[in-house]
Order: structure tokens, then sequence, then C-alpha cells
């Protein structure tokens, strides 16, 4: 069926860096496995979490061998300096597994995680052991709420997508929030050290 394909291919693009719509063709797959039955959700489980670890390792990859690059060049034109690449390695050295696992349920971070792993270079087995984690917890829970809400909600996947795309931002404006308040904290401390 098209079905699996589609939904692997799409993760694994939007995992890679491609901003396309993964998380909803994972619950669509879902949504028809709980109306109808045509698809199985073992394998679109099964499709979403190889997908999300192999666009995570394409993203690593690409990353690791131009992203620096990148943003030393253009990066000025984003509004990065140097030295935010230092201080995002030293964040990806204390943080970074948490980053990877809890990225993939988080918009915008799901698509850019890998490629900030591999630009902060991350060490490549930690990447890939919370790259996995992550993928399969992602792909369980989204495959089991999509194919849930098909049981609950039968003909109106609209609300069942809306529901996931208000948690992945409101996962976002959270994050946001706290990495503005720690910024604040630190300038503060900084401002008042000699």
């Amino acid at each position: 069926m098209i079905g699996y394909p589609a939904v692997t291919l799409f993760i694994l693009l939007e995992s890679a860096g491609i901003p396309l719509p993964g998380e909803i063709m994972v619950l669509l797959a879902s949504f028809s496995a709980g109306t109808d039955g045509h698809l199985q959700l073992p394998i679109i489980i099964a499709c979403a979490a190889t997908g999300a670890i192999i666009g995570d390792n394409i993203g690593y990859y690409v990353g690791r061998t131009g992203g620096r690059k990148f943003i030393e060049r253009f990066g000025r034109y984003l509004l990065l300096k140097p030295q935010h690449l230092d201080k995002a390695e030293l964040f990806f050295n204390r943080h970074g597994a948490k980053t990877v696992f809890f990225g993939r349920f988080i918009s915008l971070l799901r698509i850019w995680a890998a490629v900030l792993a591999g630009m902060n270079h991350m060490h490549w087995r930690t990447f890939l052991i919370y790259n996995a984690l992550g993928g399969i917890a992602w792909a369980c829970s989204i495959s089991l709420l999509g194919y849930l809400a098909g049981h609950v909600f039968h003909q109106h996947f609209d609300q069942v997508a809306l529901l996931v795309k208000t948690i992945g931002w409101g996962g976002l404006a959270v994050v946001v929030v706290i990495g503005a308040c720690t910024l604040i904290v630190y300038r503060r401390r900084q401002a008042k050290l000699p």
C-alpha cells in the first residue's frame, strides 16, 4: 500500500530538516487504521520510527559536515555570531541527549534538533541512542493517539490534527519562555559580576 512508504518518506524528510507535515501523515495513517482498518498500527509505528531515525541521522550528518560553516558564512543575516555557536556547543555538551529525545515532540525542534546536534558536534553514538529512543517513543505516542482518535472521532480527523498541532506549538512556546527566562537570569548574573 502507498500509505506505509508515504509515512516513512514524509517523516524521513521532515527529520532530515525539510519542513513537511510528517506528523500529520502519521496521524492520518493511524487515524485511518482506527476507522477502516486498511492500514495496520504496528506497521505504521515501525515506518514512522524508521523514517524518524534515518532522517535524523541524515540531518545530523548535514549539520556535522556543513552546518557550522554555513552559519559562520551566512549567520550574520540570521543575527547569529560565532560566539553563539560556541554557547550552543556547550549547551549540547550538557543537554544534547535531552534535546534530541524531547525535541522529537516539539514543533520546529523536531525538524532541526538533529541538524543542531550535528552542527554542535554531539557525540554520534549518544545522538543515535537518544534519537532512536525519541523516534520510537514519538512514533508510538502519535500513532496510538491517531488510532484511538479514529475509534472515538470517526470522521473528524480535523479535530485530532488541531489537538496535536496545539500540543506541538504549545511545547515550542514553553521552550521559548524557558529559554528567554534562562537568558534573562544569565545576563543579570553576568551584570552583577565584577
